[in-house]
């Protein structure tokens, strides 16, 4: 996994140097819009709501739209006037029951992993939450916005968990058919609980799957076995276009079609560059390239330097 911050925390006068990595990812599907007869992909253009004209990119600004429906524009100079927090410090503000932080309150989680030189530390941390049954409320600054979030031991592994600001959660209250809820009678009750009691289990989340994912995957292996595949017309358009679409893809090409010109290999695609754990090892090929044309190219200046001496001395026999 790749780390997305580099810092350290911060508990009493102890200081951990960490990195976070997230802990989640989203599995949801998605899926393009295209046109049904060849598989076009569908474009949608910036247009103004107020003519429909198409508006150019430099010319789309930020605005933020008051409850009262007013539009406030806010310039580039606005925004860098905003309070931007850039610390690398998970501080600790204080330890408390787990039980006192509502659920609905948990978002994003990240896991937490020690530095070489703070891995003992780390251990003191994570044993001090064991033993504690408490977790860590601390504030932090990711994407330059700081944010509350909780340190609780997972599996042995000390987990961030992001949480979201009292005011980010709705009020209940706003609900409209809470007042039609009534009491239910006492053999209602009971029979409730039996059915609670029939239902009991423990918590295995590795039973539950994504059926919806795996029927759509299901259906795309077999259509594509099935050679029930569109080529799609813009592949080739794209290239061509002004628009670049991926800017990485535009690259490869541009390099593939200058090292066709020169009779040379196309370069490597981008999904076997993603396949590489270590982008910073794949130079290690081309020093071992560049050393071994090196080492063709010396007999040819060896040669060079005998014919030169050879030149030489004919013509100082000529001379003399």
């Amino acid at each position: 996994m790749r780390a997305i911050w580099k810092g350290a925390v911060s508990f009493g006068l102890v200081n951990v140097p960490v990195r976070l990595y997230s802990a989640t990812e989203n599995h949801d599907l998605s899926f393009h819009q295209v046109r049904r007869s060849d598989g076009s992909r569908i474009k949608y253009k910036r247009v103004a709501q107020a003519d429909g004209e198409e508006v150019p990119y430099k010319e789309i600004a930020k605005a933020y739209e008051t409850e009262d429906g007013k539009t406030v524009i806010l310039t580039d100079e606005d925004m860098a006037s905003l309070p931007s927090r850039s610390s690398k410090e998970i501080a600790v503000e204080s330890f408390v029951p787990i039980d006192q932080i509502d659920p609905i309150l948990y978002d994003k989680a990240y896991y937490i992993e020690p530095d070489a030189m703070g891995a003992k530390a780390y251990g003191l941390l994570r044993e001090a939450l064991r033993e504690s049954e408490r977790v860590a409320v601390v504030t932090v600054s990711l994407r330059s916005r700081m944010t509350m979030a909780v340190l609780r031991v997972v599996e042995g592994v000390i987990v961030l968990q992001t949480l979201l600001w009292p005011d980010e959660v709705r009020d209940s209250a706003r609900l409209d058919h809470l007042d039609d809820v009534s009491e239910p009678k006492k053999a209602e009750i009971a029979m409730a609980r039996m059915l609670v009691e029939s239902m009991a289990g423990d918590f295995e989340p590795a039973g539950h799957v994504d059926d919806f994912k795996e029927a759509v995957e299901a259906m795309v292996r077999q259509k594509i076995e099935g050679g029930d595949v569109t080529e799609s017309p813009d592949r080739e358009e794209e290239a061509d276009s002004g628009e670049v679409v991926d800017l990485l893809a535009a690259l490869q090409r541009s390099v593939d079609r200058a090292k066709k010109g020169r009779g040379e290999a196309a370069a490597p695609s981008q999904d076997d560059a993603d396949d590489v754990d270590e982008p910073e090892e794949k130079p290690a090929p081309k020093r071992a390239a560049a050393k071994k044309t090196a080492a063709k190219a010396a007999p040819a200046r060896k040669t060079a330097t005998k014919r030169t001496s050879a030149t030489k001395k004919a013509a100082e026999k000529k001379a003399g």
